[in-house]
């Protein structure tokens, strides 16, 4: 589905302005092209097609089934959904607001959130050829963790409180149930009625983050591919205990999505990089980057993003620890 959005930064980078992607300049502009318009699109369409089943369907017993006395499952199912949705993290931003308009907890959100950019099938499937199945399920098991505690973490300090004022009035007003008379009397709405309200909300937060998306994804792409070859390896091969937190704080300059990173990840492999260190460096770059946290200032203050870029860099330290303890045994 989203290869029409290569295409069109095909034709405009290499048809149009005649760069050549094999130069960092045609490479970067292509990137920041392709992803651009790939979560504008998403933008539009992901908050129309949520605020229209909001309008459409009974929300509030979903939002108790995840809310209530299956709120573990409900951690258990964002993260599953995360795991097969093939969203980066800018672009798994528009489930996230519309998840908090439809009223779920933070937490449960913030799992579907984390767990998304780290997992798709794509990743999955290049995995499996590159280190096996063993390190495939671990790497599985381990991403849906961090994301089920993470969400577990922030419901527990009540990371709700620190949301930025438009998205913790929409998170309260859906769980009133009451996002809007409309909303409340859903069997007297008319399909043009449906339509309108979704038109409405999708326009008024497509035109709170659109800036944003640019600013971000620009940042990305200015500082991808810029990387001297070599540099990763030859300062953090060696398997030292620092090397992982390091490669973790290297990562979160860079920006790319599962797929797009493990091309790295094979070749630092291949180049003598400690599977857990190359884990954790990847970890970061697909899931604590620059870019994606300009993105969330939108709509999370800044105690709430200190808090989750502190979550994940402790816990991508962790799974790299671990990864090269355990990778004599497997």
């Amino acid at each position: 589905m989203f290869q029409v959005f290569t295409d069109i930064a095909s034709w405009l980078v290499v048809d149009i302005l005649g760069l050549s992607r094999a130069t960092k300049l045609g490479d970067a502009l292509h990137f920041f092209i392709e992803d651009t318009t790939k979560i504008f699109f998403l933008l539009l369409v992901m908050i129309y097609v949520i605020a229209l089943l909001r309008a459409s369907m009974n929300l509030e017993r979903v939002r108790d089934y995840l809310a209530g006395k299956h709120k573990g499952v409900g951690y258990l199912l964002a993260a599953s959904f995360g795991a097969i949705t093939p969203f980066c993290s800018c672009s798994s931003i528009p489930v996230f607001l519309g998840f908090t308009s439809a009223g779920i907890p933070v937490g449960i959100t913030m799992s579907f959130l984390i767990t998304s950019p780290l997992i798709n099938e794509v990743a999955v499937l290049l995995l499996l050829s590159l280190l096996g199945w063993k390190f495939t399920v671990l790497y599985v098991v381990v991403g849906m963790s961090i994301g089920i505690l993470s969400g577990v973490f922030l419901d527990a300090i009540k990371a709700e409180r620190w949301l930025q004022s438009f998205a913790a009035k929409a998170l309260v007003q859906g769980k009133e149930a009451s996002l809007s008379v409309k909303v409340a009397h859903i069997s007297a709405l008319s399909l043009k009625e449906r339509h309108n309200f979704a038109k409405e909300e999708m326009l008024e937060i497509f035109a709170r983050v659109w800036k944003w998306v640019i600013v971000g994804v620009g940042l990305g792409a200015s500082l991808h591919g810029f990387v001297p070859d070599g540099w990763i390896q030859e300062h953090l091969g060696a398997g030292q205990w620092w090397s992982v937190p390091s490669a973790v704080l290297l990562g979160i300059p860079l920006y790319s999505n599962a797929t797009g990173v493990i091309p790295v990840m094979e070749s630092l492999i291949k180049q003598g990089l400690p599977i857990g260190t190359t884990l954790a460096f990847c970890m970061s770059t697909v899931a604590a980057s620059f870019p994606e946290f300009i993105l969330l200032k939108q709509v999370m203050q800044w105690r709430l993003l200190a808090v989750l870029f502190l979550l994940l860099l402790s816990a991508f330290t962790l799974i790299g620890w671990i990864f090269n303890f355990l990778t004599p045994f497997i």
